[in-house]
């Protein structure tokens, strides 16, 4: 199955909007949300069904992510699994024991240190089923701090590691 930039975006939108809807009819757990040929696609993009309904999940309870800020992430995402894991998804699941606590902060910024590792996780498609990129406290630190959450995770793979430079670029981000 081959996907054009727009063409996946499409079928990335209209499988988001009747995951919703489904969501309402009382759907409401990642597996079997989608049908067979929309796993196909998910998997074609890098994603699992959970990090899908994750996001199905929240806008249908909360508004957030809108269907727009999915799309976004979602192209990073694919864009890193596409172009750097070279269509190969990883093998690897990074332990939620790992990150630091949800009320660390480097610099004075509250939620920073934890969130680095869930971007780089997010990336590589390493995020354990009970994790969520974006989710409410991703969610308050994006709106606290100005940032898109798609233009954060960006700057993450740009960085290849080096927290520093993403630090950096929040700090320079919350002083506009």
């Amino acid at each position: 199955m081959s996907h054009s930039s727009s063409n996946w975006e499409q079928t990335f939108t209209g499988l988001f909007h009747a995951s919703v809807e489904r969501y309402h009819q009382g759907h409401q757990k990642a597996s079997g949300l989608v049908d067979a040929q929309g796993h196909v696609f998910l998997k074609s993009i890098g994603y699992t069904e959970q990090e899908f309904f994750d996001f199905v999940e929240d806008f249908s309870r909360d508004g957030q992510p809108t269907p727009q800020t999915a799309l976004k992430i979602a192209a990073v995402r694919r864009d890193y699994f596409l172009e750097v894991q070279k269509g190969k998804p990883s093998t690897h699941q990074i332990s939620m024991d790992t990150l630091p606590p949800k009320d660390a902060e480097v610099e004075g910024i509250v939620w920073l240190p934890r969130i680095l590792p869930k971007a780089e996780a997010k990336l590589r498609g390493e995020m354990p089923p009970d994790l969520m990129y974006g989710c409410g406290g991703d969610r308050k630190f994006f709106a606290t701090n100005q940032i898109d959450p798609a233009e954060f995770l960006r700057r993450v793979w740009k960085a290849h590691g080096n927290h520093s430079e993403v630090i950096s670029w929040v700090k320079a981000a919350v002083k506009k």
